[in-house]
């Protein structure tokens, strides 16, 4: 059963009270995650992946970055041409098997062209003080860029969708911001959500927020003060809190909650469906 909060606020208490940084701004603001690597719990909660079996259906392609660089994706094509898409954000670990396969598992189920971001350039942590590292030098510029770079391959009539997990959920947010008039929907599993208005102002999609109830980083407070954002700036944001713990939809962890990890995302895939419909 998941559960389904609401908030109600005054618009000026909401701007003058609970947020900071409203000044204006052309690009979202500098990832949240990463204050999080020196919190040896947040990093204990996040249990090194077994090597998994997997036999790769798509292919790695190369494409070039709004900063003139290459950027790389895990790419899933339709069998007929579709203007129809999905970025898939990788969690803390990187581009790694077990998001190459959750990206074949939504390919399968939505029927469209389905990108896997490399927001790492090509490093993938197998430690969790290499991931750290990686999370946390990670470039505002150079991951807008990629994600910049990848959206260009796409007409302008094209339809996009995000979706993320932990440090993918809140760039999944940041991705469908950049999208901007072509960005039809954004899930976010667990992850950190921009914290200024004028970050939020240009987003054009509604947002599914998938949260756990134990998770002590991401918790109902971050939630509550998105929400209040959200309606503050006239946004759709739903959201659902699971009885389980940070991480609990991969299934690279010992914290993998079947039941919940199973309705987040049938949940995911409904919303995407009609969004992408």
């Amino acid at each position: 059963m998941t559960t389904r909060l609401l908030y109600h606020f005054s618009v000026a208490t909401l701007i003058c009270g609970l947020f900071s940084g409203c000044q204006s701004s052309s690009t979202p603001s500098e990832e949240g995650m990463a204050k999080f690597t020196t919190d040896d719990s947040f990093n204990g909660a996040h249990e090194i992946p077994e090597i998994l079996d997997f036999k790769p259906r798509g292919e790695m392609v190369a494409f070039t970055t709004t900063d003139g660089n290459d950027g790389h994706a895990y790419v899933l094509r339709t069998s007929s041409p579709s203007s129809k898409h999905l970025i898939v954000i990788h969690e803390w670990w990187g581009l790694n098997d077990y998001i190459k396969q959750e990206a074949e598992r939504l390919f399968d189920s939505l029927g469209v062209n389905v990108w896997a971001l490399d927001l790492y350039d090509g490093q993938v942590a197998t430690d969790r003080e290499t991931a750290g590292q990686l999370m946390e030098s990670r470039e505002q510029a150079r991951l807008e860029a990629i994600m910049r770079g990848a959206i260009a391959q796409w007409s302008p009539q094209a339809s996009i969708a995000t979706i993320g997990w932990c440090f993918g959920g809140g760039w999944s947010l940041r991705a469908s911001i950049l999208a901007g008039e072509r960005s039809r929907g954004c899930v976010m599993y667990y992850g950190m959500p921009v914290e200024s208005a004028a970050d939020l102002v240009p987003l054009k999609a509604e947002v599914l927020g998938l949260f756990a109830n134990k998770d002590q980083w991401i918790n109902a407070e971050v939630v509550r003060k998105f929400a209040a954002l959200c309606q503050a700036t006239g946004k759709t944001f739903t959201y659902h809190f699971y009885d389980a713990d940070h991480a609990f939809a991969n299934p690279s962890s010992p914290r993998y909650n079947d039941k919940a990890a199973q309705e987040a995302n049938a949940l995911a895939l409904s919303f995407l469906k009609q969004k992408l419909r």
